[in-house]
Parts: C-alpha cells; sequence; structure tokens
C-alpha cells in the first residue's frame, strides 16, 4: 500500500482491499464522511445543499387591496389595456405590462431554468424587468414591491410546462432578489386562485368574471377590425390611429363601468373615418398555432402580424374567445364521456356526487353567453360576416389525424383549423407559429400537419418556430410560401375582373370611390376580400 496517500485517501484503500462485507448503507456513510473530510481540507462549502422547493405564497387579503397594485399582460395590446380597465372599474388597482421584448427574453434566460420554452422566458422575463425598473430606476425598495404589487399569469394542467409556470416565477423572481413576490394564478379549471392557497383579496363572484369576459370579447372585435383594415388603409398609421382613439373609449367605459355596446358604437365611426382601398389582390393569411406565440404582438414571435402585413398580406388572427370556447368544449366533452362510465368512480353514471344533466346545462348557457356577448359586440363596432369557430366541427374534422382526448397546447384544435380553413377556403395560406421547445403544438405541427397535407395538397401551410434571435431564418421561410399565397390572390383577382366583365381601369376608378370604407367583410365565391368586392358588385 502507498503509505504517502492522505489519511482520508488511506481509509478509502483500507476500505477497498479489506475482506469485511460492509453494507449500502455503510459504504454511503463512508463516502459521505471521506467528502466531508475533504470539504473541510480544501476549505469548501460544508453545508449540504437543499433542494429548492416552491413555498406557499403570501396571501392576497381583502384589507391589502387599496394599497397594492395587480400587474397584468400577456394578451394583445387591446386585451391588456381593457381587461386592466375592466377590474379597475371594480375597484382594483392594477398596472398593465409593456408587451414582452428582447430585453424582457434577457432577463427571463438569465433567471429562469434552463431549457424553457419562449413563452416562459418572455413572460417571466417581463415581469421581472418591470420589478427591477421599480427597484434600480424609480428606487422603490424590494419591501415595498413585495407588499405593494402582485401578479396574475395563467396556469393549466400538463403536458404542457405551462403548468409549471407559477413555480417558475417564483423561483426566477427569488433569483432575481424579489423572493415572496405574490403570483396568482387564473386556472383553466377550477377558476382565478392564488396558485398555492386561498385569496380572499380577489372577489370571484359573476361581477368579476363579466367584467374580465367584456374587456376580452371587446379586445377581440377590436383587434379583428384592426387586422381588416390596416391591410387597404390609405394613410400610414390611419388605422392604428383609429384603433389608439377605440381602446381609450372603451378603456374609460369599463373603468367608470358604463356601457360597453353604445362605446362601441362610437368606436365604429372611428373606424369609418379611416380611408381605404380594398380593390386589391393582397394574399389573406391565417394564424395558427401555439397560443401565446400566435397571440403577442411583440418579440415573441418576431412581430408576426405586422410582419405579414408589412408583406401585403391580410392577417387572420385567431381569439381569445375561440380559446374560451374550446376550454367550455373540453369540460362538455369530458363530462359527457364520464357519464357514460359507469360505476368507475362509484358514481351511478360515472359522476359521483354531482347531476351530469345540470353540468350540461351550465356549460350550454356559458357558451351560448359568450358568442351572444361576441355577436352583440361585433355588431355593434361593425364587425360584419364573422363568425366563432364551431368546436363539434372542428373536432370531427381533426379527430382522425389528431385524437380529440389528447390534451395539451390547442390540442386537436390546430389540426381542425387547417381542415377547416382550407377545405371552405377562409385563407389563401397558413402559418402554424410555435415556440421552439413546445412539446404539444411541435408534435402537431412537424409530425401531424405533414400528413393533413398530404389529403389537402392544394393548401400553403408554412410551419414556424421562434427562438427569440433567429428573425432572419423565420421570415425568410414565410416568405418562401407567401410567394405562392401572393400568386394565388392575383390569379383570383384577375379571374374576378375577368368574370365581372370590368376593366382594370373601371377597377382604379372604384377604388377612389367612398361606397368601399364599408367594414363588413364581403362573402362571395373567392378567398381575398378585393375578388369578393367585385364579385359581389358585379
Amino acid at each position: 500500500m502507498n503509505m504517502n496517500l492522505s489519511p482520508q485517501s488511506s481509509r478509502l484503500e483500507i476500505l477497498h482491499e479489506s475482506p469485511r462485507a460492509l453494507t449500502f448503507e455503510q459504504i454511503d456513510e463512508e463516502l459521505a464522511a471521506f467528502e466531508l473530510a475533504e470539504r473541510r481540507r480544501l476549505g469548501l462549502q460544508t453545508n449540504p445543499l437543499q433542494q429548492w422547493s416552491d413555498p406557499n405564497p403570501q396571501e392576497f387579503r381583502r384589507e391589502q387591496r387599496e394599497h397594492t397594485t395587480i400587474l397584468l399582460g400577456g394578451l394583445t395590446l387591446s386585451q391588456d389595456t381593457l381587461v386592466s380597465a375592466a377590474l379597475d372599474g371594480l375597484g382594483y388597482r392594477t398596472e398593465m405590462l409593456a408587451c414582452p421584448d428582447s430585453e424582457a427574453l434577457r432577463f427571463g434566460r438569465e433567471f429562469g431554468n434552463r431549457g424553457q420554452c419562449n413563452p416562459t422566458y418572455f413572460t417571466v422575463g417581463n415581469l421581472i424587468k418591470r420589478l427591477t425598473l421599480l427597484r434600480d430606476i424609480e428606487d422603490v425598495s424590494v419591501a415595498e414591491i413585495i407588499r405593494g404589487y402582485v401578479f396574475v399569469t395563467a396556469g393549466a394542467c400538463g403536458p404542457c410546462r405551462f403548468g409549471t409556470y407559477a413555480t417558475e416565477y417564483r423561483k426566477a423572481l427569488r433569483d432575481a432578489g424579489f423572493d415572496g413576490f405574490r403570483v396568482l394564478l387564473f386556472q383553466q379549471e377550477g377558476g382565478l386562485r392564488q396558485a398555492c392557497g386561498g385569496n380572499s383579496g380577489v372577489e370571484f363572484g359573476p361581477r368579476f368574471f363579466v367584467q374580465l369576459l367584456k374587456g376580452i370579447i371587446a379586445g377581440d372585435v377590436l383587434n379583428l377590425m384592426g387586422y381588416r383594415l390596416r391591410p387597404y388603409e390609405l394613410e400610414p398609421g390611419a388605422a392604428d390611429a383609429a384603433m389608439g382613439r377605440c381602446r381609450d373609449i372603451l378603456a374609460a367605459a369599463l373603468r367608470s363601468r358604463r356601457s360597453v355596446i353604445r362605446n362601441l358604437r362610437r368606436c365604429r365611426n372611428e373606424l369609418l373615418s379611416v380611408p381605404l382601398n380594398r380593390l386589391q389582390p393582397k394574399p389573406k393569411v391565417s394564424i395558427i398555432g401555439e397560443f401565446w406565440a400566435m397571440t403577442t404582438e411583440g418579440d415573441g414571435n418576431y412581430q408576426l402580424q405586422k410582419f405579414l402585413e408589412s408583406e401585403g398580406a391580410e392577417v387572420e388572427v385567431q381569439p381569445v374567445t375561440s380559446w374560451l370556447l374550446y376550454m367550455i368544449w373540453q369540460n362538455r366533452h369530458d363530462t359527457l364521456r364520464r357519464r357514460e362510465l359507469r360505476g368507475e368512480d362509484e358514481g351511478r353514471r360515472g359522476l359521483r356526487g354531482r347531476v351530469p344533466r345540470r353540468m350540461l346545462m351550465k356549460l350550454w348557457i356559458a357558451e351560448r353567453s359568450v358568442r351572444s356577448l361576441f355577436r352583440i359586440f361585433a355588431w355593434s363596432v361593425g364587425l360584419r360576416n364573422y363568425d366563432l369557430p364551431n368546436m363539434d366541427l372542428i373536432a370531427r374534422l381533426a379527430h382522425k389525424h389528431y385524437h380529440v382526448e389528447l390534451r395539451g397546447g390547442e390540442g386537436h384544435m390546430e389540426v381542425g383549423k387547417l381542415i377547416e380553413t382550407v377545405t371552405k377556403k377562409k385563407a389563401h395560406m397558413v402559418v402554424s407559429v410555435k415556440p421552439f421547445g413546445c412539446m404539444p403544438s411541435s408534435g402537431v405541427s412537424d409530425g401531424i400537419q405533414p400528413v393533413v397535407l398530404n389529403k389537402y395538397p392544394e393548401a400553403v401551410f408554412c410551419s414556424v418556430e421562434t427562438t427569440g434571435d433567429g428573425a432572419v431564418n423565420f421570415q425568410s421561410r414565410i416568405q418562401m410560401h407567401l410567394f405562392r399565397a401572393r400568386r394565388r390572390a392575383r390569379e383570383e383577382f384577375e379571374n374576378a375582373i375577368r368574370h365581372s366583365g370590368i376593366s382594370l381601369t373601371d377597377v382604379a376608378a372604384q377604388s377612389r370611390t367612398d361606397r368601399h370604407r364599408r367594414l363588413s367583410a364581403p362573402t362571395g365565391p373567392y378567398i381575398g376580400t378585393g375578388a369578393n368586392l367585385i364579385s359581389a358588385d358585379h
């Protein structure tokens, strides 16, 4: 035996060569003792490392409401503005976070766990960015921030990492120096509640949810109008200016709890003031995919909507109301399925302690209420010829390719939306956007949709991923597919002119008249707005 070894090394050599039998527990004890001795000899930390766990956050109590600001954000500019105003109208103090940008991504990557998807980094980083600004620029102490602010985000079950967002927020907040900051969770199942316990600071009664619904749906109809106007505006920026005025009008109405419908009519007059020329062959592009990536309007998707419009396209976005309908559909579908599992959960018809008929009736009322409110708001603002998706139809279209029982992200909706768009000729091109690393959406876009495209080869489908730093590759891929969509739109426009019997000179003259400034979307045999206008007028 080499006698020049350290006492600890000699101990291990003796242990290795000793003929005596040792249990695994004894071996672990010997190794732990050796590690501790070596750490002491080298001057390393001797305290055992503790696995981080997510402690229960502090409660947001009713008496704290007057001096607590609720931070909101994560949807579109219109919806964040209007939801914030709606909660202000109920007596809450709110602040809308800015749209997540590349700086927010940097904060998220610095303090977040490795291997997260983009929505996590952008949204977590956006909150930390705001709190850091409060601390370092506005000179608000950390104690004041923790005492005076809370954040509301969304949550869900797996398999998407969306289900771990609340924990990811608190871990990153701790590492950024804001340990104890409160995160409230909006669960898709079970309503709005604090992630780890009671939350008496927010009263979740009918008034709360009605106001929230008004803000979301009003934001949807306003956004849809904006996407109809911007591609055809004669004065650059006129549509966005009118949209800004409309947001101010609706926010003031929600804040003072005045009629949203009456103020949507005021917004219609603002939108009618935008001069348009819709007699143009513009390709219509539908955006589907992962919910956050297709909804955000900033660097999280490389400003996809604005990029498509700059390339001469008319964009069709998915309203957040469709997501609400999807949640209702899931509950209805699951209730119907569980009702047939006789005896499986000790209930007579698979739903112990519940009345299936009553549950289904509540879900039917919820769906009718959402659809009715959307229809009323849409007509008030001038949004004509727009139908919310039929969730049963979407499920039937998708089921052959993607089982509706598989959940995560938008589930089967992405498949159903593509098939419906192609078969009903709703758009010249479909873009499916998802964050790099998004498990549910990547599996659909890259695994299922190619099979669908073999059945519908006429579809122009572009699947793209966002990483936060690959805008050139992202946009160039879209441009390649957009070339085909532009060609189809031009051919369609020329066919409409030829069948109508008018000349290009007549079309140019008509484009200068005011009668094409009406806000309703023309219907007809074509996809493009301009082609259908020509068809409708002749």
